[in-house]
């Protein structure tokens, strides 16, 4: 059976009609005041940039697992897609791709956006980069805002199924640890945020 292969940019997300999941690491005074309150609360700085994950096994190799000082809590938090979509069309690139923008200068001119899209490499279970790339989304000062007050529906700490998969993982026991990750699909994205963000329209790349 030959491999499939993989888009080198694209979001794969758990979604549905309405909503996706992204996913942040927190302190445990901010962790266990979001899942209270169903929102961020007063521990969480709105001043500073946010950066939400659709992968999470991205989201794993970021908090090592949730083992990370200040990343020792994993939250997924179900957003609506509007605001997913508002922020992808509201986004530039952190780096300058020629394949995306006219010159650096075009670049230069869409940095005062509210948003940063990097794409970075996607991680196997023992964390190891995989040739095609995975999709985290920087939040600054209006996105902020939207992201705490509009969009999001559900706020779970999911550390206990990260803490189990690195376990699974550890032992050797990888087929059960595949079997816990989230299951994530393609996002279907609009023209518009494709071009936008520079994900990959042709498989085969």
């Amino acid at each position: 059976m030959l491999a499939v292969s993989m888009p080198y940019r694209q979001i794969r997300a758990d979604y549905d009609e309405e909503s996706l999941v992204v996913y942040q690491a927190f302190s445990r005074g901010i962790a266990e005041e979001a899942v209270v309150w169903g929102k961020f609360g007063p521990s969480f700085s709105r001043t500073r940039m946010t950066w939400i994950k659709p992968s999470f096994r991205w989201m794993l190799y970021r908090c090592g697992f949730a083992t990370k000082p200040g990343q020792e809590h994993v939250l997924a938090i179900r957003i609506s897609r509007s605001g997913f979509e508002w922020a992808l069309r509201n986004a530039s690139l952190s780096h300058y791709d020629r394949d995306v923008h006219t010159d650096q200068q075009a670049w230069a001119e869409s940095k005062h956006r509210p948003v940063r899209i990097q794409w970075d490499p996607e991680r196997d279970l023992h964390l190891r980069p995989l040739e095609h790339r995975s999709l985290q989304a920087g939040l600054s000062g209006p996105a902020v805002a939207a992201y705490c007050d509009t969009w999001i529906r559900e706020i779970r700490d999911v550390t206990v199924l990260a803490r189990d998969i690195h376990t699974a993982v550890r032992e050797g026991r990888l087929e059960e640890a595949q079997a816990l990750l989230p299951v994530e699909r393609p996002y279907p994205l609009p023209e518009d945020i494709a071009t936008i963000i520079g994900a990959t329209r042709d498989p085969s790349r």
